[in-house]
């Protein structure tokens, strides 16, 4: 298997992804192609005394770089030779088989949409995070990509998200559940209302496991496996429990740093702490698959670490191993509207 990886996007590029590719290829046993500026990478490697490139790791050359600042809707045309375009090019001409970037989430959103293409049928592209809650993990579909959103395209993220949960967390029937300021069916927007009735629609018959609308409470409690949002709630969501996590992580930390018995305390309790931390940390997972594209697109956190950037690999593994793309063209068109209902 062969993961491409743009090297130059995200805060801590180049280093990062440099060391997270080298890992991967031995921890993971996956063959690496690292784009970017080839004579500053050669330099990092320099610098730290590596001579050779690691086996299964190889360089593809590329001097633009997508940055925040670009118009996403002009990346392709005005950054031809940006290691995001040029590593999704690769990926489109069969030179790999998944691509991760930690680069602009609009840009790399327009950039796979572009090159890559969507599966045929799929309206929108949407990222589908893994979130961890009381009872497991949930899938949360979309997180950010499209801010405006359509019945349909909640209907098909339901879909998308229940064949992801099947796939990657193993279950058989995912509770799919649709984020709205309360649990009644009459909750809601228009938008939400009638995204409910789709949704409830391929649920009775058998497509989907629907069990409503959900507020975010009883979604970080684990009532729902797969948490269908547009795009605005859903990075609201998905920030806003980055953020409690944060900040209860800091609030044990200063717990058990108050005194010399809390201290001790922190010391009897440290591998526990430890797991409880790691749960909460968004580095155990790494990154999230943009749903909908014909091939495995893996984002990044935008200030993704090594140990972040192995763990989007690992999610570019996951992805190809489950065959994600392929269940989702096999079954869009239970996703598409009849053109009147549309």
């Amino acid at each position: 298997m062969k993961i491409i990886i743009d090297a130059m996007g995200g805060d801590n590029a180049p280093l990062a992804f440099l060391e997270g590719g080298f890992r991967a290829a031995q921890e993971l046993g996956v063959e690496v192609v690292l784009v970017g500026r080839t004579e500053q990478l050669l330099g990092i490697m320099k610098e730290r005394g590596i001579e050779t490139l690691p086996k299964g790791v190889e360089l593809m050359d590329a001097e633009q770089v997508v940055d925040m600042h670009d118009d996403p809707a002009t990346v392709v045309r005005a950054k031809k030779e940006s290691s995001m375009v040029k590593g999704l090019r690769l990926l489109s001409e069969g030179g790999g088989d998944a691509f991760v970037s930690a680069g602009s989430t609009g840009g790399l959103l327009s950039a796979a949409t572009l090159v890559v293409k969507r599966v045929r049928g799929i309206r929108r592209a949407a990222f589908g995070p893994t979130i961890p809650t009381k009872t497991g993990n949930l899938i949360l579909i979309d997180s950010g990509a499209n801010v405006e959103c359509t019945p349909e395209f909640l209907l098909q993220f339901g879909v998308m998200g229940s064949f992801y949960a099947k796939l990657t967390l193993g279950l058989e029937k995912p509770r799919v559940a649709l984020l709205n300021n309360g649990a009644e069916d009459s909750k809601g927007d228009p938008l939400h209302k009638e995204a409910y009735r789709l949704l409830k629609e391929v649920g009775d018959k058998g497509l989907i496991h629907f069990v409503g609308n959900i507020e975010g409470r009883e979604a970080m409690l684990g009532d729902c496996d797969v948490l269908v949002a547009d795009g605005f709630s859903g990075n609201v969501f998905l920030k806003g429990a980055e953020g409690t996590a944060m900040f209860l992580g800091s609030l044990l930390k200063r717990m058990f740093l108050r005194n010399l018995r809390t201290k001790l305390a922190g010391l009897l309790l440290k591998k526990e702490l430890k797991q409880t931390l790691e749960v909460m940390d968004y580095r155990r997972v790494g990154g999230t698959l943009l749903l909908g594209i014909s091939k495995p697109v893996v984002k990044a956190h935008g200030a993704a670490d090594t140990e972040a950037v192995l763990g989007a690999i690992r999610q570019a593994v996951a992805a190809v191993e489950a065959g994600i793309c392929q269940a989702i063209t096999d079954n869009v068109d239970q996703m598409i509207l009849p053109r009147e209902a549309q």
